[in-house]
């Protein structure tokens, strides 16, 4: 009975190279992993009001404040800029990463 499906003689070098080619990209997207989550973003809002640091694990490291935005009479409007200032910290994060994955996987997969 004649075999069926399979690699007859095992994998041929082209399945050999692509094996290579996965195991090296698992490594490098592992590295850029790490690199990633030592990166830091900041970002601002309010003309430099409110600055928001953020690291690549997305947890905010500092939120530095000027004197002026601290206006006790609109706490609304300070709680609005940190959260604009966060938001884009974190924009800056994703695009990073999204930047370095695609290197890596040359745009495959979706990244």
């Amino acid at each position: 009975m004649a075999k069926r499906g399979g690699f007859p003689g095992g994998m041929p070098g082209n399945m050999n190279n692509l094996m290579k080619q996965a195991q090296r990209m698992q490594r490098q997207m592992e590295e850029a992993q790490k690199a990633m989550e030592e990166m830091e973003a900041t970002a601002s809002a309010g003309g430099g009001a409110v600055e928001v640091t953020v690291s690549g694990k997305k947890e905010i490291l500092k939120v530095k404040l000027t004197e002026d935005v601290v206006d006790p009479d609109d706490i609304e409007m300070l709680e609005d800029l940190i959260v604009a200032a966060t938001n884009e910290a974190l924009r800056k994060i994703d695009d990073a990463s999204q930047q370095s994955m695609s290197k890596i996987t040359g745009g495959l997969g979706g990244f």
